[in-house]
């Protein structure tokens, strides 16, 4: 199975309590906080991209959190030597 990553932003940000249900949930994304943003890092393993993100919803869902939307950085497909002007 392939790992993805993405993000999930929340629509509220958790308490210590809260923090704690979430990791006892799952143990592969990082909640932070990012200019007032509550979201969850996740580097999930699943046989797809859609396979991670429905199970990372389910996780945060479960915790009593709602999602806003979901973010996925786009690859970084050059390098710098491959991209310099020559």
């Amino acid at each position: 199975m392939k790992v993805h990553e993405f993000t999930l932003i929340l629509t509220a940000d958790p308490n210590e309590k809260e923090s704690d249900r979430l990791y006892s949930i799952f143990n592969d994304g990082t909640l932070v906080t990012i200019a007032g943003v509550p979201q969850v890092h996740f580097h999930r393993e699943a046989p797809s991209l859609e396979d991670a993100i429905g199970s990372a919803l389910a996780d945060v869902r479960k915790a009593g959190f709602d999602v806003v939307r979901v973010e996925i950085e786009p690859l970084n497909i050059f390098t710098a030597k491959s991209s310099a002007i020559t």
